[in-house]
Order: C-alpha cells, then structure tokens, then sequence
C-alpha cells in the first residue's frame, strides 16, 4: 500500500480490494468524498445531552468503558501511552502492511488488533497522541455523539463551547467542530474533534491532544 499525498484524512492509504470489503484497514474516505461505503445513518435513540451538561459528563464518565470515547482516550488505550503500552492493552497493528504515514517512524496510524473496527490510534515518536473513529456508531463521546449523528446536533450539545472551522477538502456545511476540555489529567491540552460531511453528517471523531486538529492523517 502506498501513501497519497493530497485529500481528506479518510484517504491516507489505497486499501486493497480485499481490505476495503472486510473493513480491517485504515480509516476510509467518507462516501461523499468518493467512497462506495454505505452512509451511516444516526440512531433516533441516542440520548441528547443538554449543552449545560457536557462539561459534567466528560468529568463524570468512566473513561475505562469499551462504548466510551473521551479526551483521555478509549477503553484500554490512554493519550500519552508508549506504543509498547498500546500493543499490550489492545494489540499490534492489525495491518501491518498497511502505511499509517509518511514517516512511520515519526508518526504512524493503525488500528491495534483488538480495538473495533474504525478505530485507528495515532503514535507520533513513541507516544499515543490521538485516537480517531469513523464507520462506528456503536462507540459514542461522553455527550453521547456518534458517528453519523446529525452536525447540527454537535453544534446544538456543545452551544458557545464548540469552535467552528470550514472543512479543508469538502464544501460547506462540510466543517470541523472542536470542543477543548477546561483541564486534563495529564495537564497537556486535550479535546474532541468532530469531521462533519458535506451531508451535514459526523464522520470522523477525533479525540485526545492537540493532533487531533491535524487535517490530513499524521499532517
């Protein structure tokens, strides 16, 4: 597999026929940016938190659960663990082959073999930095927000608190969302990141230090 220089995050590898039908490879380009990917589509149950509420719920959740992603991290995997910690807790690259970054070495994104599938962790010079979900709805955010849910309810949960950017490949309301916790319990700026689609849909979450702002895989 090889790196693609230009486009939207989602597309940081070519993925074989092969990966591309069973879904074990790296996070894929939203169908509106030209994947045959099924859209996803929200679920009408999920609880809609009032926007008074979200501080108080990422303090207050259990950062350990495996439907849970914080700023602090997911399930087993912490922001700010050495990649030695990470393939102990959720397992080695489940694609090997695959090239998470143009410098491996400096930057790499895979999906650890025991983490579901649409999660890749981001590991720059040894260190976890960012965990990313896509193709996943079955994982939410502390202020209950999952992939395919509605843009317009990220900006209705998180009110004055979100940061509002347009998206850097896909045209308006295409957009990133950016809420910032007050304090992290490592001390170091830690968020969550919303890619909303041209479709007004969640596509990507990102969550965890400040690479979450990164724009294109490791860049």
């Amino acid at each position: 597999m090889r790196w693609i220089p230009g486009g939207p995050i989602a597309g940081i590898v070519i993925l074989t026929s092969t990966v591309a039908c069973d879904g074990s490879g790296r996070d894929p380009t939203p169908s509106n940016a030209g994947s045959d990917a099924p859209h996803v589509v929200a679920s009408d149950s999920a609880r809609r938190p009032d926007a008074g509420d979200t501080a108080r719920a990422s303090e207050g959740i259990d950062a350990s659960r495996d439907d849970v992603i914080t700023a602090d991290g997911w399930g087993p995997l912490r922001i700010g663990m050495t990649r030695d910690e990470v393939v102990a807790a959720a397992g080695d690259d489940a694609n090997p082959d695959a090239v998470g970054g143009p410098d491996p070495q400096r930057c790499d994104q895979f999906r650890p073999a025991r983490a579901p599938e649409g999660l890749l962790v981001m590991v720059e010079s040894g260190t976890l930095t960012r965990i990313s979900l896509s193709r996943n709805t079955g994982i939410r955010t502390a202020d209950g927000i999952r992939v395919g849910d509605p843009g317009s309810r990220v900006l209705d949960v998180y009110a004055s608190r979100a940061i509002t950017e347009p998206h850097a490949y896909w045209p308006s309301p295409a957009k990133y969302v950016t809420v910032w916790n007050d304090t992290a319990s490592s001390g170091e700026r830690r968020g969550i990141r919303y890619e909303i689609d041209a479709d007004d849909r969640v596509v990507h979450i990102h969550a965890g230090s400040t690479s979450i702002e990164y724009v294109e895989g490791c860049l």
